[in-house]
């Protein structure tokens, strides 16, 4: 029985019982028992009907209206013989239950106790039934409600959307490319480090595809119960295959798709099951036809290589970092339909954004939405936009945290080594701009804006590491003595040089030679042989030559901050007096001390 009859009967139980009391039938005026035996003594009462029960007095005038008053249990011997004397019809009447009324108190406790084994019937029943439904897939079909979002949505990427748009033109005309003999990929899988839009591009399939659309995420298959994974995965490909022709997309596939047999355990035998099953279905010993596997993950060096192998993901698409232009195009897309200033330029804050990804790009543009709101404004400004970037790049600005003037002095003098080295070096990135406030868990930073580049040389990365060093050396010419200040450039220099010496290549004295870290045993290689792999001798010779490189660069930084301690300590005061310069500043302070004449350097322009 459904809820809403449940209720309907009870609504129709309390109006028969409270009913008949809230809207009385009755038409009789209503008088006093003394006006009664006045009207009875009158001559004008011609019958009387006395309830024994209620006590109420009914009766009819000789005019033909009705009247109704209450009285005693019983008439008094006087009242009695006043009615005989006036000739009034009287009598006692005891009425009868209504029927539901004297109905409902013997069928109560009947529906109470059938309720209660029916409320218990079907809870047991759905517990039943949750128990034989746990093995079926939880992905959810958009088949007949898709999402809205297309590849038009998806800015940039046009070669990943010409690989992605194969696919689902083969889904939609697969007789075009039957006729020359060409097979769709069975599987896709979208790699790319997080923020990229890799299930953005699901979204946009799902909209543009036009047949059946089935997402998952890898943990939906996870249960603690052995083989419920198995079960979801078969559920899954059984579902895709009455669609006809289907799209299935897994999002995050790496939480079951990790190599078998890794770890120090063997590995976790549900997931494995759960991967076999994947690898049968889509190409074991019964081929599936018209089902295209998606797949999303920021984590391709986990994969099982069976799950990689062709005729399974053939296909691996890269969804890299937003190159220059992309990164316009995200911002558009993101800016469309807010109120911009007429000052923003997007072109410039896509060039100062190198390495933010789609998701960053988006946070920004809402990130200056919340400045503008903040300052009371109705449109978002280049303030605001830049305001915004500093707080996503640099952290948020502590203002509770004061320094001394020692502090500050230090770190005026620290960002300024940074500052000047930035400006001076011929393979640095151009700076930006150098503040002493402090943001996130720094006390000042020395912004740059890295270019746009996919290889580096080594005197870039040697100038890296002499820039880094700027803070440090600045605070031992200046001060004479060294603080904590520097600990995360010295963590970046000597990571910087321990890659230089083991894994490119850029040490004379070890040679082209490559020296991987230490694999993990997750990732399934075994913890007996995963140890180093070069001798103590090799081991000392990279020490030496990631020692003599810091060391050389550390000297390198000395002897040009001394070369141009003057212009040191203008960009330091310039920082004490204003806290934050840009780098056209800090270039003309280090030209104005070599006693140059003033110009903007090409290495430091102004955003």
């Amino acid at each position: 029985m459904p809820k809403w009859a449940i209720w309907a009967l009870v609504a129709v139980a309390a109006a028969l019982i409270i009913g008949p009391r809230l809207w009385p039938t009755t038409t009789a005026t209503k008088v006093t028992y003394t006006e009664f035996l006045e009207l009875v003594d009158n001559g004008e009462v011609q019958s009387v009907t006395i309830n024994n029960l209620s006590n109420v007095i009914s009766g009819e005038l000789r005019d033909g209206s009705s009247f109704e008053t209450t009285g005693a249990t019983a008439l008094s011997d006087a009242d009695e013989q006043l009615l005989k004397e006036k000739g009034v019809d009287y009598d006692y009447v005891t009425p009868t239950g209504n029927f539901f009324t004297d109905l409902i108190p013997l069928l109560l406790p009947f529906f109470l106790i059938m309720g209660f084994f029916l409320w218990m019937q079907r809870r047991a029943m759905g517990q039943a039934g949750n128990i034989m439904s746990i093995g079926r897939s939880k992905a959810k079909n958009y088949d007949a409600d898709k999402p809205s979002t297309t590849f038009a949505d998806v800015a940039g990427y046009a070669g990943v959307k010409q690989e992605i748009k194969e696919v689902v033109d083969f889904l939609k005309m697969p007789e075009r490319f039957k006729e020359i003999g060409a097979r769709v990929p069975k599987g896709i899988l979208l790699v790319g480090p997080p923020g990229t839009g890799k299930t953005l591009f699901a979204r946009a399939v799902a909209g543009e595809a036009g047949v059946g659309f089935l997402s998952v995420t890898g943990s939906d298959f996870m249960e603690m119960f052995v083989g419920v994974g198995a079960s979801r995965v078969r559920d899954l490909f059984q579902q895709a295959a009455k669609m006809g022709r289907a799209i299935i997309f897994v999002d995050e596939i790496d939480s079951i798709g990790r190599k078998r047999g890794a770890g120090l355990g063997g590995g976790h035998d549900e997931r494995e099951q759960t991967l076999n099953q994947m690898l049968a279905e889509m190409d074991g010993f019964e081929a599936t036809e018209g089902i295209v596997v998606m797949a999303a993950t920021n984590r391709p060096d986990i994969l099982d290589p069976a799950l990689l192998r062709p005729g399974r993901f053939d296909r691996q698409i890269i969804v890299p970092l937003p190159e220059v232009e992309e990164r316009l195009a995200i911002l558009k897309v993101h800016s469309a339909g807010k109120r911009m200033g007429n000052d923003v330029d997007l072109d410039t804050m896509a060039k100062a954004t190198p390495g933010m990804s789609g998701a960053d790009l988006a946070n920004l543009v809402n990130e200056a939405a919340l400045f503008a709101v903040r300052r009371g404004s109705t449109h978002i400004e280049r303030i605001d936009f830049e305001n915004a970037r500093d707080r996503v790049v640099l952290g948020a600005s502590r203002e509770s945290l004061i320094l001394n003037a020692e502090e500050k002095r230090a770190t005026a003098y620290h960002e300024g080594g940074h500052a000047v080295l930035a400006t001076v070096l011929p393979h640095s990135d151009p700076l930006h701009k150098v503040t002493i406030l402090p943001r996130g868990m720094a006390l000042g930073v020395t912004w740059t804006l890295p270019e746009e580049r996919h290889t580096y040389s080594r005197e870039y990365f040697e100038d890296v590491i002499c820039k880094a060093m700027g803070g440090r050396v600045a605070e031992m010419v200046v001060f004479g003595h060294l603080n904590s200040g520097a600990a995360n450039d010295l963590e970046q220099s000597t990571n910087i040089a321990r890659r230089m010496v083991r894994e490119w290549g850029m040490s004379d004295k070890v040679g082209p030679m490559a020296f991987a870290g230490q694999q993990q045993v997750f990732l399934g290689e075994d913890l007996m042989t995963s140890g180093r792999e070069y001798s103590d001798e090799t081991a000392r010779v990279i020490d030496e030559e990631i020692s003599r490189i810091l060391h050389e660069q550390e000297k390198r930084a000395r002897a040009l901050l001394e070369k141009h301690r003057k212009g040191l300590d203008l960009v330091a005061q310039a920082l004490l007096d204003q806290e934050t310069i840009d780098g056209a500043l800090v270039s003309r302070l280090v030209q104005q001390g070599l006693g140059e004449p003033e110009k903007v350097s090409e290495n430091s322009p102004k955003l």
